[in-house]
């Protein structure tokens, strides 16, 4: 089709076109209407800007998400920490809790800190606030394109929930979810839903980390087995599902603030200023222990926490009956012998 006239956009530069028997062109990288001196009445204008503007609101980028490159090894990580600001239940240490993180994972276990996304309510780029759809490309992105040798690692400190097993995998009835800073609108991240995401897709010789700091955590990843581990030391694997949902060889271990049925807190008792219990006894571990196993590294964990029971006492609600950090794997393996590696 031949074409009888073109001019740029005066917004992003793009060469429009009047094409024949059109009054006008649509520029689709600005969602902008370039009018070719001909005018419509008020009506036609208002339902051109409420198209314009539902475009807007529906259009998420991606091009601002860091694609890993080569010369930075193998790692790559997603944070995310949402404050629910205006909510009743506000969380006043998860972007405390999220900075913390991501300066452990550069300056003490070698992240580049361009291999790293972050996503709070607190950033200026819309791609990063914590909505659901925003989270589940962050995870999508996080396995893309993973390779054997790959380090992956993945946090999250918000609200968690339990909701009804609808598909039947579940030995307690109920699946974890997440809830995004929208859930009231977009819904919740479920689950199985991590699971086919960042689990499932793992090739033999990728490792991947999570630390879910938030209630309801212990089986957030639907991994197959379950460490239970008491305050002597003494550890049993759990197989906790009743459809195996694992990797494809890959290694996913997550490491969570407490089990299915009980609750996390955020304390000031550590720092004097609010951070997660679970973020800060995994924080000091890893900075002050050498030559970590899994089993170390949740004792150590577990003796922190309780050492802040003792400080904390009545007037905070974590007790050891509340929280108890957990550790589940895609794969049993010996725990006291394992190093951990990221």
């Amino acid at each position: 089709m031949e074409t009888t006239a073109a001019q740029r956009c005066n917004t992003c530069q793009r060469t429009l076109v009047m094409m024949p028997g059109s009054q006008y062109e649509t520029c689709p990288m600005r969602h902008a209407v370039n009018l070719f001196n001909q005018r419509f009445k008020g009506p036609v204008l208002f339902r051109i800007g409420q198209f314009i503007n539902a475009a807007a609101n529906h259009y998420q980028p991606t091009r601002d998400i860091p694609r890993q490159p080569s010369s930075y090894g193998r790692k790559r990580a997603v944070l995310c920490g949402i404050t629910y600001y205006g909510h009743r239940k506000k969380l006043d240490a998860s972007v405390h809790n999220v900075r913390s993180m991501h300066h452990l994972l550069i300056n003490k276990l070698g992240f580049p800190n361009a291999s790293i996304l972050v996503l709070t309510e607190e950033e200026s780029d819309r791609s990063r606030i914590p909505t659901k759809r925003n989270m589940q490309a962050a995870l999508q992105w996080l396995v893309r394109g993973c390779q054997p040798g790959d380090s992956l690692f993945v946090y999250y400190a918000g609200h968690a929930c339990k909701v009804p097993d609808e598909d039947g995998d579940e030995i307690d009835g109920y699946d974890g979810a997440l809830c995004p800073v929208d859930y009231k609108v977009a819904g919740l991240i479920l689950d199985d839903e991590i699971n086919a995401t960042i689990v499932a897709p793992l090739p033999h010789g990728v490792t991947l980390h999570s630390v879910g700091d938030t209630c309801f955590s212990g089986t957030l990843l639907d991994l197959p087995f379950l460490c239970r581990i008491n305050w002597d030391g003494l550890y049993r694997w759990e197989e906790h599902q009743l459809t195996y949902k694992g990797t494809r060889g890959g290694k996913a271990v997550c490491i969570s603030a407490c089990a299915d049925d009980q609750l996390s807190a955020d304390t000031s008792a550590f720092t004097g200023q609010p951070i997660g219990a679970l973020t800060f006894s995994f924080i000091q571990t890893i900075q002050n222990e050498n030559k970590l196993t899994y089993g170390r590294l949740l004792s150590s964990m577990r003796k922190k926490v309780y050492q802040a029971q003792q400080v904390i006492g009545r007037y905070v609600p974590l007790a050891s009956s509340v929280m108890e950090p957990q550790l589940s794997s895609s794969a049993r393996f010996e725990i006291y012998s394992e190093p951990v590696i990221f």
